[in-house]
């Protein structure tokens, strides 16, 4: 298993980032209700400027290479949880299969409960950034976002998109749900970038 809890030097801070409370909970925060999504059912659409659009089942997205990491986990309402344990893909082996093109430069993901977030392409092609069915050796609970979730232990947690069922790579930026409710587009927890 990969350690990634120490990313937090790369952004000039400390493990707890500012304004941040440590907490052992893992509260659920969402938008609405929770979708009943099964495994069965579920899959992946992957569009945009992209070699060839396409669609993925859980089986064909199993099939991806996988990757255990510890991460951190900071949501905007300000708390974090450390040592999280998921289980997933890693964005960039994501974006390898799909075939992303040159002028790419956005990410749109969209979820189950109609959510949306849009982070830079550059944003998200990183190793920690995890598309997640497994949360500490078990099934990603449906209200944590299960069968698929985002993660992305860099940013607050409001930029992973949980029950994730499609990925639009886009030329330009895009804003999202909370995005477009006065949240910040960036989302650095280390610079408290709450909002916009």
């Amino acid at each position: 298993m990969e350690d990634v809890t120490d990313l937090h030097r790369e952004f000039d801070g400390d493990r707890l980032p500012p304004g941040q409370r440590k907490t052992t909970a893992f509260p659920v925060l969402s938008k609405g209700e929770t979708p009943a999504v099964s495994r069965e059912e579920w899959s992946l659409s992957i569009t945009g400027a992209v070699d060839e659009p396409q669609t993925l089942s859980w089986e064909e997205f199993r099939e991806l290479p996988t990757v255990t990491q510890r991460q951190d986990f900071h949501c905007v309402t300000g708390w974090s949880k450390f040592d999280c344990t998921f289980t997933g893909i890693s964005f960039p082996t994501l974006a390898e299969h799909a075939g992303v093109t040159d002028d790419a430069a956005h990410v749109l993901f969209s979820a189950s409960d109609g959510y949306t977030t849009d982070l830079p392409l550059e944003t998200c092609m990183r190793e920690e950034v995890l598309l997640t069915w497994e949360f500490d050796g078990e099934p990603l609970p449906p209200d944590h976002g299960g069968p698929v979730r985002v993660v992305t232990p860099h940013r607050y947690a409001y930029k992973g998109a949980k029950w994730v069922d499609g990925i639009e790579f886009l030329t330009e930026p895009a804003l999202g749900f909370w995005e477009k409710r006065g949240y910040s587009e960036t989302a650095n927890p280390w610079n408290e970038e709450r909002y916009s």
